[in-house]
């Protein structure tokens, strides 16, 4: 339909975002005589990508599901559930993010900028006691103030880095059993969270434009309508020393073809086909023939301006001749 493939996999770098900022937690449970001094088991929590139903969890360790659920636990699990379109955090969609092409120093590549979203995810912990439920959210809470904020290389090739912040939503606590009431309990914290993303569009390239040409059509003696000569030019041009640095003498510069898009340049400006000498005197001229106009034809009686009429009338016919 818009006529480009393209994939930045954009949705897959967030989910992996995410599923890293809890990927390495450790819980320590202690002697259970209280005799004993210090922990006596370090267990790191696992993690999968999933829904929280403890049968799906149970069944990816143990297929047969022939071990009782504690030994499963604790786990966590976690699920990327829906996207929404963020307007607050709308960006100019005319302005373009842009690097040189590494191939080709004379070409630009560049993307619009991105259209924000907000991606939601869903946390489960998964414990079969409470001490151990709350051993991992004290793991985890303290740091959502109320958002994290990670930097993300979200498009390598255009070396685009944003900082992605996640925003923790809310907290709930739940406590089920699997089974009768004999069997063992499986407390759940479910954690929401909002990250807030960007996805970008396609990546194009386009050449550098290294020559701004002006022509100025301004005719003397007839209409603009009828001139078909320029009657000035403005060239400008990047300025660039051999030894790389910034001129705007064009004797001195390399050729436009050697500066790359990338260079520390200058900016070299030239003039053609306009006369400055005879620009003046002809703009003196008609000030002075208007000047005389007005003192000749100054009426001190009725005090009337009649000569700053034939002033004015006469330099804006001098000034159309130009």
């Amino acid at each position: 339909m818009f006529g480009k493939t393209f994939y930045h996999g954009l949705i897959r770098k967030y989910v992996i975002l995410f599923g890293t900022l809890f990927n390495n937690i450790y819980i320590n449970r202690k002697a259970s005589s209280s005799t004993d001094a210090g922990y006596t088991q370090t267990i790191k929590v696992p993690l999968s990508y999933g829904p929280k139903e403890k049968f799906l969890a149970r069944a990816a360790v143990d297929p047969s599901l022939n071990r009782p659920i504690a030994t499963v636990l604790p786990r966590m699990s976690f699920e990327f559930t829906n996207i929404v379109y963020a307007p607050e955090r709308k960006l100019s969609t005319i302005q373009k993010l842009v690097k040189v092409d590494p191939a080709d120093p004379q070409k630009l590549k560049y993307q619009y900028n991105p259209v924000p979203y907000d991606f939601n995810f869903g946390l489960s912990i998964m414990v079969k006691n409470a001490e151990d439920g709350t051993r991992i959210l004290e793991q985890i809470m303290p740091y959502f103030t109320p958002e994290w904020t990670s930097t993300v290389n979200l498009i390598p090739d255009m070396d685009l880095k944003f900082d992605i912040p996640v925003t923790i939503q809310a907290v709930n606590y739940s406590d089920t059993y699997e089974g009768d009431f004999e069997t063992r309990r499986a407390v759940i914290w479910d954690l929401d969270f909002l990250l807030k993303g960007y996805l970008f569009g396609p990546i194009k390239s386009s050449k550098v434009i290294n020559l701004a040409n002006i022509q100025m059509y301004v005719s003397k003696s007839t209409p603009v309508t009828n001139v078909t000569a320029a009657e000035e030019r403005v060239k400008i041009t990047p300025g660039l020393t051999a030894n790389g640095t910034a001129t705007s003498n064009a004797s001195a510069s390399i050729a436009r073809s050697l500066i790359e898009a990338d260079d520390d340049f200058g900016f070299i400006t030239e003039f053609e086909g306009i006369d400055n000498e005879w620009w003046y005197r002809r703009f003196f001229r008609c000030i002075t023939y208007g000047f005389w106009k007005k003192k000749t034809n100054y009426n001190k009686s009725k005090r009337t301006r009649s000569g700053f009429w034939i002033y004015t009338r006469k330099f804006n016919a001098c000034y159309r001749t130009w």
